[in-house]
């Protein structure tokens, strides 16, 4: 797929008069900004299931992992459709909601990548002894937990403040 930024197509009946579709560039920031996101799924039994997780936006797809005997791991085992949502609880801002497909990953390039993005991104949670998710990156480059990539089929976002929208953007649209 191209670097290309995709073109979001506003839905005016869900905007307010006047508004326009925010910049792809807003709903990247929003999503390197989040600190938490939320997976749903849906379990073998077909009810829902919702969760928050860590996460990374890389290569127009939505990282995340998971212990492999975990609910949300055997959910996407059976079926690998799922949500992520991302924003903020309150009537300012933006929430961004990717609808897609998970898959797991396994290419060792690709679990380093991830590994050291997260580390990056929420840094002594990650390496400090006494963080809250010490070791997790070198557990991830050691393959002792499930790796996801999200391949979004829309993105949508939803800015809220003095004008509210819904935006739409599509793979088609990249």
């Amino acid at each position: 797929m191209s670097d290309k930024a995709p073109v979001g197509v506003l839905h005016e009946g869900f905007s307010s008069p006047g508004a326009v579709a925010p910049p792809w560039d807003s709903v990247l920031r929003q999503l390197d900004r989040a600190e938490t996101f939320w997976l749903s799924s849906v379990r073998p039994d077909r009810r829902p299931h919702v969760t928050p997780l860590l996460g990374l936006w890389a290569e127009w797809a939505f990282w995340f992992c998971t212990g492999p005997g975990e609910r949300k791991a055997g959910n996407l085992a059976s079926n690998g459709a799922c949500v992520v949502t991302t924003g903020r609880n309150g009537l300012d801002g933006l929430d961004v909601v990717i609808e897609g497909t998970a898959a797991a990953s396994s290419a060792q390039p690709e679990l380093d990548a991830f590994a050291d993005g997260l580390e990056q991104k929420y840094g002594w949670r990650m390496e400090s002894p006494g963080g809250t998710w010490a070791g997790l990156g070198d557990g991830i480059r050691r393959g002792e937990v499930l790796v996801y990539r999200v391949v979004p089929d829309v993105v949508f976002a939803f800015e809220k403040g003095t004008a509210f929208s819904q935006t739409r953007w599509t793979a088609e649209g990249r």
